[in-house]
């Protein structure tokens, strides 16, 4: 069984934790793009936990984890992450955490361009984390950028590297006035942060396929949502790899093979952190109460997230694109507190109502078109079933079963690993064909 668990709005919907949730009864879990730019936050009985590049089914001890060929790797960040982990008693070594030799190393001048050019375009700047993961994946585009595979072999690591030191001064250290870049530094950082790495990095194509061969149940875990795709979503106000389901086998390493299922991921309300338009933001007290109540902080960068109305079009959009055949739907309860729920169920633009997704010139004029919904002002946290939840938040999924034309078979209601409930989709999937 091979099921992809993806963010069908802008990212930071749950996906860790609905991974987590899910592992129980995983064999495999593997990232399968991005780096350490986004957060999973995960709260088990070991405490809450933040992950940046470690797959979310680390908690697990019969669950392997698997940083695949699609991903871009911060060693840096990695080594730091893993011993903050091991420091609070998760077990990590290179029997339940793997690196593909594929991925791309993140490298600290991609970091300094990240930086340096967010800088230079000011009012202009696109919101990134600043973590270099733009940069790091035009490389590799470039065919500019170390694999973890290169760690391997001190004597070919060191070629490739001074090629790209003298490269990096010519196209980044001196147009931006950096320091210069030099052969001993970037060897030392590889070495300081590649070498403890050395026994995870392993051919992750063939360890996930034959695993898939023999019938083991494989998660693979997405990284950001739906419109931060670099393709489909609010470009340029994206991130720089395919959020998509479609991309988690060629990014896990199984590109022949097809997903069984694709569970997305779908905040109660909406929440974005980062730059772009976001038409169905709050703003004001509404706003601020909701963020405050929600903690919507970005996981990796903790700042503060846009939040708005559940956001119908966008929600489509982004159900139609991943190909849902399931929804987990997300932080019911941080609406428990309103006495009435606005839902944005079209935009407006140029004085028209569009019910369609815009990209571009006509999402940056778009207006939100609001309904509202009743509330239910009654704490769910302690909800375990649908009949536990009162009749308005019933209600209140049900709406958005039926306009999404997907079934909700989870519904959150706080961080902790109980704190959801099951439910029978009344709504039949009418996805398109299955990767």
């Amino acid at each position: 069984m091979i099921t992809s668990v993806v963010g069908v709005n802008w990212g930071d919907e749950g996906k860790g934790r609905t991974v987590d949730l899910l592992s129980g009864s995983a064999d495999i879990v593997s990232r399968y793009q991005g780096g350490n730019n986004a957060g999973h936050t995960i709260v088990n009985n070991m405490g809450k936990f933040v992950l940046n590049l470690v797959p979310s089914g680390i908690f697990h001890p019969n669950v392997v984890n698997v940083l695949g060929g699609g991903m871009v790797v911060d060693i840096e960040h990695l080594f730091n992450e893993v011993n903050q982990l091991r420091a609070r008693g998760v077990i990590i070594s290179p029997v339940n955490l793997k690196i593909s030799r594929r991925a791309a190393i993140c490298m600290p001048w991609h970091r300094h361009a990240d930086g340096a050019e967010e800088d230079r375009l000011g009012s202009a700047k696109q919101g990134s984390t600043r973590r270099g993961i733009g940069p790091v994946y035009a490389d590799r585009a470039l065919r500019k950028a170390l694999r973890m595979e290169d760690l391997l072999d001190h004597a070919y690591l060191e070629m490739l590297t001074a090629r790209l030191v003298d490269w990096k001064n010519i196209t980044l250290a001196k147009p931006y006035g950096l320091p210069p870049y030099t052969l001993e530094g970037a060897m030392g950082w590889l070495r300081e942060y590649g070498d403890p790495f050395l026994e995870y990095v392993i051919d992750a194509d063939e360890y996930i396929d034959e695993a898939a061969e023999a019938g083991k149940n494989i998660l693979l875990e997405a990284q950001l949502g739906t419109l931060r795709d670099l393709d489909y979503g609010i470009y340029p106000y994206t991130t720089s790899s395919s959020a998509l389901a479609a991309s988690a086998p060629i990014g896990a390493g199984i590109p022949a093979r097809r997903l069984d299922k694709v569970i997305g991921v779908v905040k109660a309300f909406s929440s974005s952190v980062g730059g772009g338009p976001f038409v169905a933001k709050f703003e004001g007290g509404l706003g601020n109460r909701l963020r405050e109540v929600g903690e919507e902080f970005g996981a990796a960068t903790g700042r503060p997230r846009m939040v708005g109305a559940f956001d119908l079009v966008a929600t489509k959009y982004g159900a139609r694109l991943q190909g849902i055949d399931e929804i987990v739907l997300t932080k019911l309860d941080t609406l428990d507190f309103m006495d009435e729920i606005p839902v944005c169920t079209a935009y407006e633009i140029d004085g028209e109502q569009t019910d369609k997704f815009p990209t571009g010139a006509r999402l940056e004029r778009a207006k939100p078109v609001f309904e509202t919904l009743p509330g239910w002002r009654t704490p769910t946290t302690e909800c375990r079933s649908e009949s536990d939840l009162p009749e308005n938040a019933r209600l209140y999924i049900d709406w958005i079963e039926e306009r999404i034309r997907r079934p909700i078979t989870t519904v959150s209601v706080g961080p902790s690993r109980d704190a959801y409930l099951n439910r029978v989709g009344k709504i039949s999937s009418d996805k398109g064909a299955r990767v």
